[in-house]
């Protein structure tokens, strides 16, 4: 790397009273550093050795974030070469299941939250058996309706694994395994998806602001952490008027 390259890497600072892990500090500040017109148009970043020593953690930490964002496409690393910012790509809803929020603000559209209410019940049947814990054990049950320009569009019920610790106090306006990587330290890695179109009840109706018995996209999905082990269940409804999911397949 020239002189010229590194004194343009500017100050990337961790929080010591943070309660995030170092990793997740450090992917956030990444996050900025390839936002910066020097980097979000293809450059390559600095090299390990001085990222890991201008960020102040270790090569290894360094490494786990980088590859989160290598993991979105966000970045394309080169043996011999190194690590160089790449075009971000429009997602389709499918592929995306990361982050509804996140795969908005790619598009340009700032969500917004209109109803948001998390409670602990016993887990249902088909919960307990998703999430691979005894039937009736208390879970968190996160409701969230968001959608843009004043219009609900997706309806979110999330149970999480009680092994995550997450209480109805946290803020579960942000997304929703940002918060998990944040405060549990565990990455969602996979995701198992089911589709099924169903008809409004008069409870959906009401929540995404159309008339009972119109069609609705029901996705239903178990997401596992990187151990493999579930920590989610989710039921997610779309409205079909505004909103597209779509699937993009590749041969080989």
């Amino acid at each position: 790397m020239t002189a010229e390259k590194k004194s343009k890497l500017p100050v990337l600072r961790l929080d010591p009273e943070s309660r995030a892990p170092l990793h997740a500090q450090a992917e956030q500040l990444l996050r900025q550093l390839i936002r910066r017109p020097e980097y979000s148009e293809g450059a390559l970043l600095p090299d390990e050795v001085s990222l890991s020593r201008t960020l102040g953690i270790s090569r290894n930490t360094l490494r786990a974030a980088l590859s989160r964002l290598v993991a979105e496409g966000c970045l394309e690393r080169k043996a011999g070469i190194g690590t160089r910012v790449v075009e971000p790509r429009v997602k389709s809803g499918v592929g995306a299941w990361h982050s509804f929020t996140r795969e908005m603000e790619s598009k340009g559209i700032k969500v917004e939250t209109f109803f948001l209410k998390a409670s602990v019940l016993p887990a249902p049947a088909e919960v307990a058996r998703a999430l691979q814990i005894a039937a009736d054990t208390k879970v968190l049950c996160v409701d969230r309706v968001r959608g843009w320009d004043g219009k609900p569009e997706v309806f979110f019920r999330s149970y999480l694994h009680p092994r995550l610790g997450l209480t109805s106090q946290h803020d579960f306006r942000q997304p929703l395994y940002e918060l998990i990587r944040a405060e549990a330290s565990i990455v969602a890695d996979q995701s198992f998806e089911e589709f099924t179109a169903m008809a409004a009840d008069k409870p959906m109706a009401r929540r995404l602001a159309v008339r009972q018995g119109t069609p609705l996209l029901r996705r239903e999905r178990t997401v596992l952490d990187t151990g493999r082990r579930p920590i989610e269940f989710a039921l997610v409804h779309y409205r079909c008027d505004r909103f597209r999911l779509t699937l993009n397949l590749r041969q080989g």
